[in-house]
């Protein structure tokens, strides 16, 4: 393999707090072994109209307790035909990258796996996600804060909800993967929480409704995963307001709130680690894996496994949760 000199880093897909506490690790870790640092903004897209710039550890100094990515992100439909890929190469030659760090999600993800294989890039993933749903990993970069967040807004939602003795449908992110719900209802002391992984297998509302929502609480909260599987929080409540209508209903969607904010510090140090893990995998000779973090250690999860399984939700915690919503 030709001797590695120059390492490119990108941020793609949705934004995820601890983002930048990512690209602060990579570039530091990079240079720390001797490498030049290239920052690409925008993505993929900014491979494919080279916007690229040389890093020193001064680009990424005052950014750890940053939200969002300084990097930028976006979408790039050239970046998904061969074409916009040879001009992506064309260009990363021309900088003389030798190899990649992407940082991003299970898009982001199978980009790079797709754009490693054609040209014989070696690429490294970061996990940049708050949906938590990549397989192989304990935990994505950006998850903790996002599920803090939730908490805090489903505290002040519960405040308005005992007030007036109503039942609150929140929407939380998380279009295949109901992490954020299920833990997200477990840290705000939620009733419940309807996810897509079991939507297909029971009818979470009617199990609900039928549970009585507890007779002893003049107020319930339920977290609803956004997914087309459960159809989200509107959805759910249109469906009360037709099959209960006893029930007073009301309904908050979270939304973009749910990406932003300071990153907290298990993000920040998750973060760190799985960046500098990065210019490790490197020096390694390792190319085309994700990092990982499983029981607190770092691994290399190839991409093909990342991105092609499906991550499990833990049941133990949903039956967590429906003892200690009684």
């Amino acid at each position: 393999m030709a001797e590695i000199k120059t390492i490119g880093i990108l941020t793609s897909g949705g934004d995820a707090p601890g983002m930048n506490p990512a690209i602060r690790a990579v570039t530091r870790a990079a240079i720390f072994s001797g490498f030049k640092v290239k920052g690409i903004y925008r993505g993929y897209r900014g491979l494919v109209t080279d916007e690229i710039v040389e890093f020193s550890t001064a680009n990424v100094s005052n950014i750890i307790q940053r939200g969002g990515t300084i990097l930028k992100t976006a979408r790039c439909k050239e970046f998904q035909t061969p074409e916009g890929r040879q001009l992506a190469y064309d260009n990363l030659r021309r900088h003389n990258i030798d190899a990649l760090v992407v940082i991003g999600g299970d898009g982001s993800l199978t980009g790079a796996r797709i754009f490693a294989n054609e040209f014989n890039l070696p690429i490294i993933g970061l996990p940049g996600t708050i949906d938590n749903d990549l397989y192989g990993t304990d935990t994505t970069i950006g998850y903790d804060t996002a599920l803090n967040t939730i908490m805090e807004c489903v505290d002040k939602i519960r405040d308005t909800a005992t007030s007036h003795e109503r039942l609150f449908f929140v929407e939380v992110m998380g279009r295949d993967a109901g992490f954020l719900a299920l833990n997200g209802a477990i840290a705000a002391g939620a009733e419940a929480a309807i996810i897509p992984e079991i939507s297909t297998q029971t009818d979470q509302l009617a199990e609900l409704i039928q549970n009585g929502f507890r007779k002893s609480k003049n107020s319930s909260i339920v977290l609803v995963a956004e997914s087309p599987v459960t159809g989200g929080a509107m959805g759910i409540a249109k469906r009360v307001e037709e099959e209960y209508p006893n029930y007073d209903v009301r309904v908050s969607i979270l939304g973009h709130l749910q990406r932003g904010g300071s990153p907290s510090a298990h993000d920040r140090i998750l973060a760190s680690r799985m960046g500098a893990a990065a210019i490790d995998a490197l020096l390694d000779d390792q190319r085309n894996v994700m990092i990982g973090v499983k029981n607190d250690e770092i691994v290399y999860v190839p991409f093909t496994r990342a991105i092609k399984n499906d991550k499990p939700i833990n049941r133990e915690l949903l039956n967590t949760l429906r003892r200690l919503s009684i």
